[in-house]
């Protein structure tokens, strides 16, 4: 029998008990390094902080720096519940399959559902704004202002995206090696270009040649100064997706080397690396900048959507270019390292018969989810192509919503790892805090910001000001991929009953978790 032959076999016949099991990915492929460097290309820093430090500095002011700091406090509590999850459960499926044996298959589904969601909402985003910069590094480089504009016109918007998603999409479909060697180009050259415009431009403010210089102040890190909750919340929604991303490192524990240590560290390492970055570049905008409506100031409305692009110039001079091309290639290769969740979350809901059994077929040449990856490239660029037409402001509706899906899966993510391993609590003062204490907190924090963003997103004025009916576009769309999602999960119940019985991959039973505890006292 040949090797993929016997995990096939290996598969069936644990998939069939309840447990968890292989799915045919190639093994021992990602190491340490690779695991964070996909995770920070993921999170695509250069991109995600251009489209959203202008709005948070429109919701709290000079408090971004005190806002990206709580931010990184929920994402770094769900980080600890996620790696001790992993530890346990190293699975592709990871908040499907986690809340599959926390909660049991309902729960299971729809976190995994919420993954695939907010991973293709932002997919067509990081399409959407790769196609902006690619316009814009064109004008910068030929001198040509109309260049920009064609990014405006829609077929031409939505025929380019397309494009971008296809190359995306080959890439992912190949093997993980492919995606980690592009990665570490592509990450590194964004990273020293953020790093160099953040260092240009605190210089600038010491030579008197800022925008609007800001002095330094430590009560920047003040939460408590911002000005309402609503504001807060508003603000913070924004942090948790400049944030979003690390978990791709635990979607690939099947591929990566040491899978029960690996990813977490990963994970860790990721998010700490993203919060010193997105720091230093949020004092030295403030610095340079200035919070008002000037020209140049991060508060005003025609630059919010992309402050690099604004600022590039008056702080990089002949170099400005440079910010472009890392916002491109940050979005770039972002769009094709993100493809890696979505694809290994099909491919698990597919293997554990969540989903048609075509989502569960593994490329016999690159051991790649292949047919997964194919859907979520279509799906992402149906989405962008009709909210390219619905909103009059794509990038910021999908942020908002992004936000929406974030809380929602981390959430349950968070609170599933503080019942499954409920029994063990307290065998030890590390499990008080990292099975516990943190991932409840954070939990919390994310359900919060949940119910806080649908409520104020009802209002037409949130977001781009799009709306239906009187009612706001983002909280429209947040709700229709919840109910949307619950009603394929009701149709695949009575298409696929084996798995919502449980018989695919159940609960934990609460005695086996305690035989675990005892083993591991003793």
């Amino acid at each position: 029998m040949s090797a993929p032959d016997a995990d096939a076999t290996a598969t069936t016949t644990t998939a069939e008990t309840g447990g968890i099991s292989s799915k045919g990915l190639s093994a021992g492929t990602v190491g340490l390094i690779g695991a964070v460097v996909i995770g920070i290309s993921c999170i695509a820093p250069a991109y995600t902080f251009t489209a959203a430090i202008g709005p948070t500095v429109g919701a709290v002011g000079v408090q971004v720096p005190a806002i990206i700091l709580v931010g990184f406090i929920p994402m770094l509590l769900v980080a600890f519940g996620y790696r001790e999850l992993n530890n346990r459960m190293p699975d592709s499926g990871t908040s499907f399959t986690w809340a599959a044996r926390a909660f049991g298959p309902w729960i299971g589904w729809m976190a995994g559902w919420g993954l695939i969601a907010a991973t293709v909402i932002v997919l067509s985003n990081l399409a959407g704004i790769a196609v902006d910069f690619l316009f814009l590094l064109v004008s910068q480089l030929t001198g040509n202002a109309g260049i920009a504009d064609l990014a405006s016109v829609i077929w031409i918007n939505i025929a380019v995206c397309l494009l971008f998603v296809l190359g995306a999409t080959v890439v992912s479909y190949r093997d993980m090696q492919t995606t980690q060697k592009l990665q570490y180009f592509l990450v590194s050259f964004q990273v020293v270009v953020l790093l160099l415009f953040a260092i240009v431009a605190i210089v600038q403010v010491n030579n008197g040649n800022a925008f609007d210089a800001t002095p330094f102040d430590w009560s920047w890190f003040n939460p408590f100064e911002v000005s309402s909750f609503s504001a807060f919340a508003a603000g913070l929604s924004l942090s948790i997706f400049i944030f979003w991303g690390w978990d791709v490192t635990l979607t690939m524990n099947e591929e990566t080397k040491d899978p029960e240590k690996t990813p977490g560290r990963a994970a860790t390492i990721t998010v700490i690396t993203i919060v010193a970055l997105y720091l230093l570049l949020a004092v030295s905008m403030i610095m340079f900048a200035g919070i008002g409506d000037g020209e140049y100031g991060l508060g005003n409305p025609d630059i919010q959507d992309n402050a690099f692009f604004a600022l590039a110039g008056p702080i990089l001079g002949p170099l400005a270019a440079l910010v472009s091309l890392a916002v491109l290639t940050s979005s770039a290769s972002s769009l094709q390292s993100t493809f890696v969740g979505p694809a290994r979350t099909l491919l698990a809901m597919g293997h554990y018969g969540a989903l048609p059994e075509r989502f569960a077929k593994v490329s016999p040449k690159y051991f790649t989810p292949g047919f997964a990856t194919i859907v979520s490239a279509v799906v992402a660029a149906g989405f962008y192509a009709i909210m390219r037409v619905v909103s009059t402001n794509v990038l910021s509706d999908t942020i908002l919503t992004l936000g929406i899906m974030i809380c929602f899966y981390y959430g349950l993510t968070a609170f599933a790892c503080v019942w499954y391993f409920r029994h063990q609590w307290f065998d030890s003062v590390r499990n008080v805090f990292f099975t516990f204490l943190f991932p409840l907190v954070g939990g919390v924090i994310l359900g919060v910001l949940f119910v806080t963003t649908l409520i104020d997103s009802m209002n037409p004025e949130y977001g781009s000001g799009s709306e239906i009916g009187g009612v706001g576009l983002v909280f429209i769309l947040g709700v229709t991929i919840i109910v949307v999602g619950i009603g394929i999960m009701i149709w695949q119940s009575m298409k696929r009953p084996a798995f919502f019985r449980g018989q695919t991959l159940s609960v934990d039973a609460p005695e086996s978790l305690r035989r675990s505890s005892r083993a591991r006292r003793r």
